[in-house]
Parts: structure tokens; C-alpha cells; sequence
């Protein structure tokens, strides 16, 4: 029987970057004390993880979905991917670039389609129209009023709690003309706020190589945005169907960065302990995280930060220096503001 097409690798993500000038001292400090401390032995009360799984302060970022824009020629050899192994900006493998024509020059248009998609989409539209349906979502709520929906709704409720109030006073904008509900002003809706808080892991809590934090994001403004920008992208034909909903994360731990890893046989070493002993060679390491989520429920990575830019990117951190401190980020292929 003949085999079917193997899946195309995936050589670019679409992204909302999270590192910026008022993210970043948030999100170094946060992650140089996380990595101190899972890094730290059993005997010590850390968790006895490589440091080197903890991910940089630049790699950060909430992946919208992959993409693959090279030819099938660029495709052959690749190795290893990126933070989520074809989960998020992830990948492994060969694989047949899709659609796009044939040969480089082929690649090089669905390169150039995609920057088209992207510089054509009108985010702040975008985000107008989320808000507006937030508004009129809440209106239904009985309850919730006075939250500020650029801040609250997409990264903060919860942060100072909700006030209360009657149906009557979070009626549709339909019903109240121009009037904002309380405590959302015309500044507050220019762009999504993003906080992050507490930790996940991506695989079984007790048997995994992966851990994000999930954007706060209670009444899903971030997420439909993001789908709806994921969307234009998806219609262009330009996204890898990874069967699965989108997951808003960012990666804090991988273990696949960890140098020769191997993944264990089930010698684990305590709660949140790596695995220990064989394994085959570059297959991931897998720890047991419930002790590390425990620990870090109530964590807040980055707190009531804007979000600028969507951008595509290339899959591959690479080494760069920021304000004398080595850091890794991934190399921007194209981006828009917010």
C-alpha cells in the first residue's frame, strides 16, 4: 500500500512576541528564580531539572500556529524544532513543503504570501471587534461591570476583583449609545493587556517534557482574537491543520534543549524529580511536574503587559546579546503593530 504524505515540517510560526521593554525585567526575574529553583537538587528542595530546559527570556511568546515556507529541497535534514515538537512552535523531522508552486521559487511565494496576509490584516479593527463582542457577552451576565475590557478581559480579572451591579447597567452598546461600561475607556481598548499566571504541563502532569504559563484570559477576548487572526492565515492555506484547538501558552520548561538527553525509564527521583537511567538517544526527557505546578500556581510571570506586535517568525532560536546579558530569541521574518 502506498504511504501516506508525510506532514510538512513546520519553518515558521505566527506569534504574539511577549518580551518587550516593559515585559522584560518582569519576565528575567521570574525566570531566573524559577530556574534557580527547579534546577536546585531533591536534597536543596528544588526539583533536580536541567537548567538548561527552562527557556530563555526571549523565546517567549504566545504561538498562533505553524507554518511550512520552504521547498521540500530546504526541508531534508532538519532536525530538531522548536518549544512544543510540532505543539506551538514546534517540529521535528522531513518533511514536503505544501502548495505554493514548485521548487524555491514556489517556497519563496508562500514566503511572500504570508508576509502579504499579515501586513494586510487590520489588528486594531481586530481588536474593536473582539472588545464589542465581549461587551455584548457581558451584557447577558448578571453581575460584572466595571471591568476594563483592553486590561481585565484579556489578561487581569481577578487582579482587584468585579464590582457588582444589575443587568441594566452592562446593557449592549446598542442600548447605551456611545457610553463604555464602567471603567473601560477609549485608551484601555487599543490593544490587548496580557498577563501571565500559574503553570501547566503540555503531556500527563507525571510524565512530561513541557511547561507553560497560560495567559489569563477568563472571558476569552485574547483567544478570539488570536483565533481570528489564526483565521486569515488558515483560509490562505498557509497554516499546518495540527488537529487540535488552539492553545494559548508560553513555554517556560522543554526539555528537549537539555544537551544528550535521554528520556528516563521510570527511576524518577521524587515528586517533580527527573527521570533516570537509559533511554534512546535525543528522545526527550520526561519528568514527573506535579510538585514544580504546585509550587508555581499562583506564579505571575508578567503582569498587565500591552501587546504590540503579531509577527512570523523562524523556527530555531539563535544566541543574541541584550543590555550585556547572553539571551535567545527568534529571528522575525515580518510583524505589524498593533
Amino acid at each position: 500500500m502506498p504511504q501516506p504524505p508525510k506532514k510538512p515540517s513546520p519553518t515558521h510560526f505566527l506569534c504574539i512576541p511577549l518580551v518587550t521593554p516593559a515585559s522584560r525585567p518582569q519576565l528575567s526575574s521570574a525566570l531566573s528564580t524559577f530556574r534557580a529553583d527547579v534546577s536546585a537538587p531533591l536534597s536543596a528542595g528544588g526539583f533536580d531539572l536541567p537548567a538548561e530546559a527552562v527557556r530563555p527570556v526571549g523565546t517567549l511568546h504566545l504561538t498562533l500556529g505553524v507554518m511550512s515556507l520552504v521547498s521540500p529541497k530546504q526541508q531534508r535534514g532538519k532536525g530538531r524544532g522548536g518549544d512544543q515538537g510540532g505543539v506551538g512552535d514546534g517540529g521535528s523531522g522531513d518533511g514536503d513543503g505544501e502548495g505554493g508552486g514548485e521548487g524555491e521559487n514556489g517556497a519563496e511565494d508562500k514566503l511572500v504570501v504570508a508576509k502579504e496576509v499579515l501586513g494586510k490584516i487590520k489588528l486594531r479593527e481586530l481588536w474593536e471587534e473582539v472588545v464589542k463582542e465581549g461587551r455584548n457577552r457581558l451584557a447577558g451576565r448578571e453581575g460584572l461591570v466595571g471591568v476594563t475590557l483592553g486590561q481585565g478581559l484579556a489578561g487581569l480579572v481577578g487582579q482587584g476583583g468585579l464590582q457588582k451591579t444589575s443587568k441594566a447597567d452592562i446593557a449592549p452598546e446598542e442600548a447605551r449609545g456611545d457610553e463604555k461600561p464602567s471603567g473601560v475607556g477609549p485608551e484601555e481598548d487599543e490593544s490587548p493587556r496580557i498577563t501571565l499566571r500559574g503553570l501547566a504541563a503540555m503531556q500527563t502532569l507525571n510524565q512530561t517534557s513541557v511547561l507553560y504559563a497560560p495567559p489569563v484570559d477568563p472571558f476569552g477576548l485574547l483567544q478570539s482574537f488570536c483565533e481570528k487572526v489564526r483565521g486569515q492565515f488558515q483560509e490562505a492555506e498557509l497554516m499546518i491543520d495540527e488537529g487540535r484547538p488552539l492553545l494559548l501558552h508560553a513555554t517556560v520548561v522543554n526539555t528537549v534543549y537539555v544537551k544528550g538527553n535521554k528520556r528516563g525509564t521510570g527511576n524518577k527521583r521524587g515528586r517533580g524529580g527527573r527521570g533516570g537511567g537509559g533511554g534512546k538517544k535525543w528522545e526527550r526527557l520526561v519528568f514527573d511536574a506535579t510538585g514544580i505546578i504546585d509550587r508555581y500556581e499562583d506564579q505571575v510571570w508578567m503582569e498587565d503587559v500591552p501587546v504590540k506586535k503579531v509577527a512570523i517568525c523562524q523556527m530555531g532560536a539563535k544566541k543574541v546579546v541584550v543590555d550585556g546579558e547572553e539571551d535567545e530569541a527568534y529571528e522575525v521574518t515580518a510583524e505589524v503593530e498593533i
